[in-house]
């Protein structure tokens, strides 16, 4: 996983509540046995749709989505993540996400942000009237800035979660900054348990 300190880039308004992971990436999707390719089925059901705001040349550089709330909702599937940082997105932006969602974000490293309903409000009217808007996440911080709409919001996060991005831990780079540990264990206990 990479270190995430600041994400800096444009947005996607998707202003929709209750997206829940089949919508996110179907479930014909979920057969593939590599863990690359899923950014094709990424809302694939309304990405057939032709005003679908991913259909809109405007947001086709954006790299943070910022959704209604309750994203993420549904099943525990990681590949809603995969889906969504292999489009290009660091980021999502919502009022609230299932627990399982967010929680899969913060393992695969994919930025979970929560932010009052008005302020997603606010910035989806930003980036509808200049989709060039830019808009930073500081994990460092635990802000969002949209300077040109004059938002600076803070964001909830725990010191653990922060620490994973900063550092770009997932839970096997975790488990290895604790190596010696484990190692002297290794060597310390009995024989018959090897």
């Amino acid at each position: 996983m990479k270190a995430v300190d600041v994400i800096t880039g444009t947005g996607v308004p998707l202003k929709r509540s209750d997206v829940d992971t089949d919508q996110i990436i179907p479930a014909e999707w979920l057969k593939q046995v590599e863990r690359t390719g899923f950014e094709k089925g990424l809302f694939s059901a309304w990405r057939d749709q032709q005003d679908f705001v991913l259909n809109d040349e405007r947001y086709a550089s954006a790299s943070i989505l910022v959704a209604g709330p309750a994203f993420g909702v549904g099943s525990s599937r990681e590949h809603a993540v995969w889906a969504i940082q292999q489009y290009g997105f660091d980021a999502v932006i919502a009022p609230s996400f299932s627990d399982i969602f967010g929680n899969n974000c913060t393992k695969n490293g994919l930025v979970p942000v929560v932010l009052p309903e008005a302020t997603v409000e606010a910035i989806w009217s930003a980036i509808e009237r200049d989709p060039q808007t830019t808009i930073v996440v500081d994990v460092e911080r635990r802000t969002v800035e949209v300077p040109g709409a004059d938002i600076d919001e803070p964001f909830p996060m725990d010191d653990a979660t922060r620490h994973r991005f900063l550092n770009g831990l997932d839970d096997i780079g975790i488990t290895m900054t604790h190596a010696n540990a484990i190692d002297e264990f290794e060597q310390t206990r009995a024989a018959w348990l090897h």
